[in-house]
C-alpha cells in the first residue's frame, strides 16, 4: 500500500507541494519492502531529472515530479533539425534491451537500508551533473544550428566553423593558385569537413543537422521512430504499453543522470550483496557512455545555466524518450500496483556484448578489403559496339595524350534518341530581318556572334545569354551570378574572370563541332548502354551548359526533355542564397584548370537495368566482410571502392540550382559528372548509373548551408587501360517515404534491396575481382530512410552482388557500434539473407502493419536480436527434451 500511495502522488500533477514533500519524507527504505528498493530509486533519478527540466527554480532535490513534464514531448515541438542534433545524443536503439524482468529487479534489491539512504543522499548532486550535461547540449544544439551565437561557440573549442570563420582562412583563389601552397595546413588535407576537428574525424557535426534539406539525407528522429506531434496526440493510450514505456524511460534517465566514477563506488557497494541487476544497469551505462556524449559536444560553463535552462523548457530533448502520458489521471488512481512487467507483451531478452568506447572502427580492417586496381583484371581493349558508344579514336589512345575525336568530321543526328546539339544544322532560331519579317536562322550563329563580345562585367554575360534565350528574358534570375562578380570577388579576380577565364570558356565551348564530333545517344529508361567521352568533350559539353546553350532543355512541363535533368545552369545564377557563390567558386575552379591544361583522361557513363533480381526469400548466402567507422567520407577514404552517390532519380539532384548534400557536393568536386544529367533520362526502380573515371577538381569544408570551396585539388588516381581515373561510383536513387512506417512493407523493402543490388552487381564478373563498396546512409534524410535498415538492406544486397561493405555513419557513433553489433551477431547465427529477409518481413507484419502510432514500439534491431535468440532458446529447450526423452 505504501508504493501505491507512491504511484498515485507521482501521478498526479496537480498535488500540492506538501503532497510532494510528503514523497520526500516517506521512508522507502524500510525492511518490510526491500524488494522494490531498486524499482524506487530509479523512480528517484527520473524524477530528479524531471525536475532540472521543468521546475529550475525548485530546490535540488530527488522528491519531486510533475507529470505535465510528460504531457507535452518538446523534441516534437522543435524543428527536425535540431532532433537530430540533441534527440540523437540520448537515444539508443536497443534502449529496451536492458529491462528486466521480475526476477532480476527482485533479485537486485536485496540490499541494506544503508545504502539506500546513501544513494537518496545523493540523487541531490546526480541532479546537478544531470543539469550540467542538459545545458551544454541544449547550448550545444542552439549553436549548431544557428551558427550565430558566438558567445556559445566560444564554450566549445570542438564546434565546427561559422560561414565567416571559414571564408577567413580559405586564402587561395578559385580563380587562381595564388595562396594554395600556405591554405593546405590551416585546412587539413583532402575531405576534410571543418577546420576545427571535432573527436568524429573529418565528418561533419552537422551533416545530420543540414541533410533534411535534400534528396540525399539523415533524419535520426525518424530513425528513432519518434513521429510528428500530432501523431501522438492521435494515438490511443495503451495501458498494456503504460509500465514498459516508463520503465524504458528510467533506465534512459538513469544513464544520463549518473557519472561512470559515482556508478563504480555503487557497483562495489552492490556487488557486496550480490546485486545482479544493478550490476547489468551498470554494464549499460557504460557501453552507452559514447552514445550520450556526441563528437564535438562540450559541457556549457556554470554561467550559462540559467540561459541554457531557458531553453531546456522549450527545446529540451532530455525527455525525449519518455511517453507522452494523456490527461487520464482517473486509470493511473485506479491502479494500485506498480507492475514491471505485463504478460503477453515482449520483453527484450538480449543485450548485444559490450564494445570498446574509444574505437573509431569496427570490423575488417580497411586495408584488407579489396580495391582498385589491386583486385580488378586487365581490360579488354576499348572497342565501340552496339551497347558501347566510344566517341575518340581508340587506336591514337596514348597515356598523356588528349584523346582525338572519332570522327575526325561532325556528324550530326537530330532526332530523340541522341542529345540535340547547339551546333547542329536543325537548331533554327527566329530572327527578325530587316523589313520585320520573322525568319529562322541557325542559333548556333547567334551564339557564337554573342559569346565572342567582350565581357567586362556580368551585365555582359547576362545579356549575351539572354540573346539566343530571348524566350527567357522575363524570366530567368541572374541575381546570384552578379552578386558574386561584384560583392565576393576582389576586384583582382573578377578582373581575371572577365579578362581570361570567361573568354577561355567561350572558346572551348565554341569548339564544340570539332571536339565532339559523334551524335550522342541519349540513356532512355530499359537501356543498358555506356558512353566513353574524353574529359576535353565533356568539358566542351559542360561549358556549353554554362553559357546555356543546349536547346528545347528549359522548358519545364510537357517537353520533349521532361523527363530529363537540367543541363543549362541558368538556374545556378538566379536567387540570392549563400549556397551560389561557393558553387560559382568550385565551378569556376574546374573551369580555369582545364582551360589552362587540357585533361587528357576518358570517362565511361553506364546505364544498367536489370530485369531479373534474386529470389530473396530463398536465398542461402552469407553476409560478406564489414568496415564500419563514424569517420572519413566516401570519396577520401573509398578509393579505388565502389562509391555509392546518394542519388535523386533525376541524377544530380540539384546541382545546378539550391541543392547542396551528398550527390550534389560530389558533382561540384567532381564536375564531370554533371554531363551525366545531358543524357541520362530518370531513373527507374530497376536502374542505376555507373560513372568511371571522373577526377576530382576540388576540396571542401562543411555541408549544406556550410559548404565552402577550400582549395584545387590535384587528383593523383592512378588510371586504368583505358586511360579512365580508378574512380567507380554509382548513382542509386532510395525510394522516397512519406510515411516512417511505409518503408517496413515487403514491397517497399524489396524495392530498396532491388535498387542496391542493380548498383551493386556486375555481370560475369567473379567477386574476387570486385571492390568494395563505400557506402553510408543512403536515402535518409529528407526521403525518410531509417538508417539502421538501409544500412541493413545495403549489407544484404552486397552479399548477394558478392562484395564486402565500407560503411561510413558520418560522426554518428551510436549508429557506426549498433551495425557492427547486428553484423557481428547475424554472421555468429549464421543467419543467411533469406533469413534474414523472413525477418524483415516478420517485423513487418508484427510490429508494423497494424501499428497506430508514427512508428513502431519495437525497434528493429531488438525485433531481430530476441526473435533469433528465442529461436535459439527454444531449439536448445526441444533438444533437451530429446535427450531426457532418449534417457
Amino acid at each position: 500500500m505504501r508504493y501505491c500511495s507512491l504511484q498515485s502522488k507521482i501521478s498526479n500533477n496537480t498535488e500540492a507541494n506538501s503532497k510532494m514533500t510528503s514523497i520526500k519524507k516517506e521512508n522507502f527504505c524500510e525492511h518490510d519492502v526491500k524488494k522494490l528498493e531498486n524499482i524506487c530509486q530509479q523512480n528517484y533519478s527520473k524524477i530528479s531529472v524531471e525536475v532540472s527540466a521543468k521546475h529550475v527554480n525548485l530546490p535540488q532535490t530527488g522528491s519531486m515530479y510533475n507529470w505535465e513534464a510528460e504531457s507535452k514531448d518538446p523534441v516534437l515541438d522543435t524543428e527536425p533539425v535540431k532532433e537530430t542534433q540533441s534527440g540523437d545524443l540520448f537515444k539508443n536503439a536497443n534502449i529496451d534491451q536492458i529491462h528486466k524482468t521480475g526476477k532480476q529487479v527482485q533479485r537486485g534489491c536485496e540490499e541494506s537500508s544503508d545504502n539506500c539512504t546513501q544513494r537518496k543522499s545523493s540523487s541531490g548532486r546526480s541532479l546537478k551533473m544531470g543539469n550540467t550535461k542538459l545545458s551544454s547540449k541544449d547550448t550545444e544544439t542552439d549553436g549548431q544550428v544557428s551558427s550565430c551565437n558566438s558567445q556559445k561557440l566560444k564554450t566549445c573549442d570542438s564546434v565546427c566553423l561559422t560561414g565567416e570563420q571559414e571564408g577567413d582562412v580559405v586564402p587561395e583563389s578559385p580563380l587562381s593558385d595564388a595562396g594554395c601552397d600556405t591554405c593546405i595546413s590551416d585546412l587539413g588535407g583532402p575531405g576534410k569537413l571543418s577546420k576545427c576537428q571535432s573527436s568524429s574525424g573529418d565528418s561533419p557535426a552537422f551533416e545530420k543537422e543540414s541533410e533534411p534539406e535534400s534528396p540525399m539525407d539523415v533524419d535520426n528522429s525518424k530513425n528513432s521512430c519518434h513521429g510528428s506531434e500530432a501523431d501522438e496526440e492521435t494515438s490511443p493510450f495503451l495501458d498494456d504499453r503504460e509500465e514498459i514505456n516508463m520503465s524504458k524511460s528510467i533506465n534512459k534517465s538513469f544513464r544520463i543522470q549518473y557519472g561512470d566514477a559515482e556508478l563504480e563506488s555503487r557497483k562495489s557497494r552492490f556487488s557486496a550483496k550480490g546485486c545482479d541487476s544493478f550490476e547489468e544497469i551498470d554494464n549499460s551505462v557504460k557501453e552507452d557512455g559514447l552514445h550520450t556524449k556526441s563528437p564535438g559536444i562540450c559541457p556549457a560553463p556554470s554561467s550559462e545555466l540559467k540561459g541554457a535552462k531557458q531553453s531546456v523548457k522549450r527545446d529540451s530533448k532530455i525527455t525525449s524518450h519518455f511517453m507522452r502520458i494523456p490527461k487520464v489521471e482517473e486509470k493511473r488512481k485506479e491502479k494500485c500496483e506498480f507492475e514491471p512487467q505485463r504478460s503477453g507483451r515482449k520483453i527484450p531478452k538480449y543485450v548485444p556484448p559490450l564494445l570498446p568506447t574509444n574505437k573509431k572502427w569496427f570490423g575488417t580492417p580497411i586495408e584488407d578489403m579489396r580495391r582498385m586496381p589491386v583486385c580488378g583484371t586487365r581490360l579488354p581493349h576499348l572497342r565501340p559496339s552496339a551497347n558501347h558508344t566510344v566517341t575518340v579514336r581508340v587506336d591514337l589512345l596514348r597515356e598523356g595524350e588528349v584523346p582525338k575525336p572519332f570522327p575526325t568530321h561532325y556528324k550530326d543526328l537530330w532526332d530523340n534518341k541522341h542529345v540535340k546539339m547547339p551546333c547542329s544544322e536543325q537548331n533554327f532560331y527566329p530572327v527578325e530581318d530587316e523589313n520585320g519579317d520573322r525568319t529562322a536562322g541557325s542559333r548556333w550563329e547567334l551564339i557564337q556572334t554573342a559569346l565572342l563580345n567582350k565581357f567586362t562585367c556580368s551585365h555582359d554575360l547576362k545579356e549575351a545569354i539572354l540573346r539566343y534565350n530571348i524566350a527567357y528574358s522575363k524570366k530567368w534570375d541572374f541575381t546570384a551570378l552578379n552578386d558574386f562578380c561584384e560583392k565576393v570577388l576582389e576586384d583582382a579576380e573578377a578582373q581575371h574572370l572577365f579578362q581570361s577565364i570567361l573568354p577561355d570558356m567561350v572558346k572551348l565551348a565554341l569548339c564544340l563541332p570539332s571536339i565532339c564530333t559523334q551524335p550522342i545517344p541519349l540513356l532512355k529508361q530499359k537501356m543498358n548502354h555506356s558512353i566513353t567521352m574524353s574529359q576535353e568533350q565533356i568539358a566542351s559539353f559542360l561549358a556549353n551548359a554554362f553559357f546555356c546553350t543546349f536547346p528545347r532543355r528549359n522548358a519545364k512541363m510537357k517537353s520533349e526533355y521532361s523527363s530529363y535533368p537540367d543541363i543549362n545552369f541558368n538556374r545556378l545564377f538566379e536567387g540570392r542564397s549563400p549556397r551560389k557563390p561557393e558553387k560559382l567558386k568550385t565551378l569556376f575552379c574546374y573551369f580555369r584548370r582545364v582551360t589552362e591544361k587540357k585533361p587528357t583522361g576518358l570517362v565511361t557513363f553506364t546505364r544498367q537495368c536489370l530485369q531479373e533480381f534474386p529470389d530473396w526469400e530463398r536465398s542461402q548466402k552469407k553476409l560478406s566482410r564489414l568496415h564500419v567507422t563514424y569517420e572519413g567520407t566516401i570519396e577520401s577514404n573509398g578509393q579505388g571502392m565502389l562509391q555509392v552517390d546518394f542519388a535523386n532519380r533525376f541524377v544530380g539532384g540539384g546541382v545546378t540550382g539550391a541543392g547542396l548534400v551528398q550527390e550534389e557536393i560530389r558533382f561540384l568536386i567532381n564536375p564531370e559528372l554533371i554531363v551525366s544529367r545531358l543524357i541520362t533520362e530518370v531513373l527507374d526502380h530497376n536502374e542505376c548509373l555507373i560513372i568511371t573515371g571522373t577526377e576530382q577538381y576540388s576540396e571542401y569544408t562543411g555541408y549544406a548551408e556550410t559548404y565552402r570551396w577550400a582549395r584545387s585539388h590535384e587528383d593523383k588516381t592512378p588510371r586504368d587501360e583505358w586511360q579512365r581515373r580508378y574512380t567507380e561510383i554509382v548513382a542509386i536513387d532510395a525510394f522516397h517515404f512519406r510515411r516512417f512506417l511505409d518503408q517496413f512493407g515487403p514491397e517497399k523493402i524489396r524495392r530498396e534491396l532491388n535498387k542496391a543490388y542493380c548498383g551493386f552487381f556486375r555481370p560475369n564478373v567473379p567477386p574476387q575481382h570486385l571492390s568494395a563498396i563505400a557506402t553510408g546512409n543512403w536515402g535518409c534524410g529528407a526521403f525518410g530512410g531509417d538508417s539502421r535498415l538501409k544500412a541493413l538492406i545495403q549489407i544484404l544486397a552486397a552479399a548477394e552482388a558478392g562484395r564486402d561493405v565500407v560503411y561510413f555513419t558520418f560522426g554518428d557513433v551510436e549508429l557506426m557500434r549498433d551495425i557492427y553489433s547486428m553484423h557481428t551477431f547475424l554472421c555468429e547465427k549464421g543467419q543467411t539473407i533469406g533469413d534474414i529477409y523472413r525477418l524483415l518481413l516478420r517485423y513487418y507484419n508484427e510490429e508494423c502493419k497494424n501499428c497506430s502510432t508514427s512508428g513502431p514500439d519495437v525497434k528493429l534491431y531488438s525485433f531481430i536480436y530476441n526473435t533469433i535468440e528465442s529461436y535459439a532458446d527454444s531449439t536448445d529447450d526441444d533438444e533437451e527434451k530429446e535427450l531426457c526423452f532418449d534417457d
